[in-house]
C-alpha cells in the first residue's frame, strides 16, 4: 500500500506533455488549469481600459481645476477693473475716512449678492426706480436687504450712485431708509439697503381705488409728519445740507407698522452751508417738479418743499400727481387741487375716506399747507421744519379733538366757506387760502401741455 510520500514521488507533470493545453499551462500536485488566450487577452484588454479611463478622468479632473482657476483669475480681473471704474477706490477712502460708516457700511462682493438673491432672478424684483430695478436678498447672516441695481450702463448713472452713496454715508435718521453698504465689482453698480416690507406710499395711495385705502387718515398725517421729518433733516440737521430733488410718493417707503422711510437719493445734492442756491441740471419728476427750479436752473430747499405739496394734495385726493381729466387729457394734480381751492370746489375732489374719517379743523389745516407748499414762488413757501411744525400741531389737535363733539361748530358756519357739503357734520374754509395773492395765475383749468407755459410767469 502506497502513502502520500510514496505518491508524490511520482507526481507528473501534466504541463510538459506536449499538446495538452493550447494557453498557459499551470502545474499542481495533483492536477493542471489551463488558460486560454481569449481569456488572457480579455483580461489584458479590461486592464488596459480602466487604466485608460482612470488616466482620461484624472486629466479632465486636472483640466477642469486648471480652468476654473484661470476664469477665476480672469473674473477677478475683470471685478477689479469694473470696481476701479465705478469708483471703488473712491468710496473705499470715503467710508474709511467717516468713523460712522465704518460698522455700518460695507463693501459686497458680487458673489454674496449673487448668492442673496438667487444669481438676480426675475422673481426677486421688487420694483423698478428711476435709476435701476429693486431686488429683495437674503444675506449670509440671513438679513433681508433690497439690492439696488442700476439700470444702464452710462458715467452719469455712475457719478449717480457714487453720490447716492455719499449722500447715504451721512445720513442717520430713523425715517430715512438705512444703508447697509454697496457692490461695485459688476457692470452696473448695486446698492444694498435695508428691506422695507409694505412698499411705497405711491403703490397704498393710487392701487385699487375701487376699494378702501389700508391707510386712515391719522395714518396720512403721521407719514405726512414723518417725511417731512425726515427731510427737514436734510436740510438743517445733516452734518452738510442735502436738498433731495425728486421727492415724490414712490420715494416714500412703508414698513411693517407703516412707519416712513425717504428713500432714493440718486439725484439729491449735497450743499455747503454758504451756497445758498446752486445751479444744476434740472433733475425730478414731472407732477412733483418745482416749477421755480424748473425755469431757473437754481436749487434750493424749497424745491423739496414744493414736492412735498404735492404729497399732501396726493394724500388728501387719493390722485396721481399726472391723472387723466374728464376729457382724456392728462393734467397735473397741483393745478387741478388750487383751481377747485379758487372755486371753493375742493371737498369734491378729496377722498371719500378722508372725508369720513377727518375732522373739519384736520382738513383745513392740510388745505392750508398744501397750498403754502405749492406757491409759485420759493421765497414765499415755508421751510421743511416750518412743515415739519404744523403737522406736529395738526396731530396733537387731533388727539385732543378724538372725543369732543363737533355739531355746535358745524352750526356755527365760517362766512368764508364757499362750498355746499353734503355732509352736515364737515366743512372746510378753503377761501383764506383760495384769496391768497400767490396763487393768481395758476388756477385755471390745465393740461399737461399748458402746464410749462402757466409758468412763464415765474422769474428767470
Amino acid at each position: 500500500m502506497f502513502t502520500p510520500l510514496h505518491l508524490s514521488r511520482f507526481h507528473i507533470d501534466e504541463c510538459l506533455i506536449p499538446g495538452i493545453c493550447p494557453g498557459k499551462c499551470n502545474n499542481w500536485q495533483g492536477g493542471y488549469t489551463c488558460a486560454s488566450t481569449k481569456q488572457r487577452s480579455l483580461l489584458l484588454g479590461v486592464a488596459i481600459g480602466l487604466g485608460c479611463g482612470i488616466g482620461v478622468l484624472v486629466l479632465a479632473v486636472c483640466v477642469t481645476i486648471q480652468v476654473r482657476r484661470f476664469k477665476k483669475r480672469v473674473q477677478k480681473k475683470i471685478r477689479r477693473a469694473y470696481f476701479q471704474k465705478n469708483k471703488g477706490l473712491v468710496l473705499e477712502q470715503l467710508i474709511s475716512s467717516d468713523e460712522r460708516t465704518v460698522h455700518s457700511t460695507k463693501i459686497f462682493s458680487l458673489e454674496e449678492l449673487e448668492n442673496a438673491t438667487n444669481n438676480f432672478d426675475v422673481t426677486r424684483i421688487l420694483g423698478h426706480g428711476g435709476h435701476g430695478t429693486v431686488y429683495k436678498g437674503i444675506l449670509a447672516d440671513q438679513r433681508v436687504v433690497a439690492i439696488k441695481r442700476s439700470k444702464v450702463v452710462e458715467q452719469t448713472e455712475i457719478d449717480q450712485f457714487i453720490n447716492e452713496v455719499a449722500i447715504m454715508t451721512q445720513i442717520i435718521h430713523r425715517n430715512v431708509v438705512k444703508l447697509f453698504g454697496c457692490c461695485l465689482e459688476s457692470e452696473v453698480p448695486l446698492l444694498v439697503y435695508e428691506f422695507i416690507s409694505n412698499g411705497t406710499l405711491y403703490d397704498l395711495l393710487h392701487g385699487d381705488l375701487s376699494t378702501e385705502c389700508l391707510l386712515t387718515w391719522d395714518d396720512r398725517i403721521r407719514i405726512a409728519l414723518e417725511a417731512a421729518g425726515a427731510v427737514a433733516y436734510l436740510h438743517s440737521a445733516a452734518s452738510t445740507p442735502i436738498f433731495h430733488r425728486d421727492l415724490k410718493s414712490s420715494n416714500i417707503l412703508l414698513n411693517d407698522n407703516f412707519t416712513t422711510k425717504v428713500a432714493d437719493f440718486g439725484a439729491s445734492r449735497s450743499i455747503s452751508i454758504d451756497e445758498t442756491h446752486v445751479v444744476t441740471i434740472v433733475q425730478g419728476t414731472f407732477g412733483y417738479l418745482d416749477p421755480e427750479y424748473y425755469h431757473t436752473g437754481q436749487l434750493t430747499d424749497k424745491s423739496d418743499v414744493y414736492s412735498f405739496g404735492v404729497i399732501l394734495v396726493e394724500l388728501l385726493t387719493r390722485k396721481k400727481p399726472i391723472f387723466l381729466n374728464p376729457f382724456g387729457e392728462k393734467q397735473s394734480l397741483c393745478h387741478y387741487f388750487l383751481q377747485n381751492l379758487r372755486h371753493g370746489t375742493a371737498f369734491s375732489i378729496f377722498d371719500a375716506q378722508v372725508v369720513d374719517e377727518a375732522k373739519r379743523r384736520g382738513i383745513n389745516e392740510m388745505v392750508s399747507l398744501a397750498g403754502m407748499c405749492l406757491r409759485l414762488r420759493g421765497e414765499e413757501r415755508p421751510t421743511m421744519k416750518e412743515v415739519e411744525f404744523r403737522l406736529q400741531l395738526l396731530r396733537a389737535n387731533m388727539t385732543k379733538e378724538e372725543n369732543q363733539d363737533f355739531h355746535k361748530d358745524n352750526n356755527d358756519m365760517d362766512p368764508l366757506s364757499t362750498y355746499n357739503c353734503t355732509s352736515p357734520k364737515r366743512y372746510v374754509d378753503f377761501a383764506a387760502v383760495a384769496n391768497s395773492p400767490t396763487l393768481d395765475g395758476v388756477t385755471r383749468c390745465y393740461t399737461l401741455e399748458q402746464e410749462l407755459v402757466s409758468w412763464s410767469d415765474v422769474p428767470r
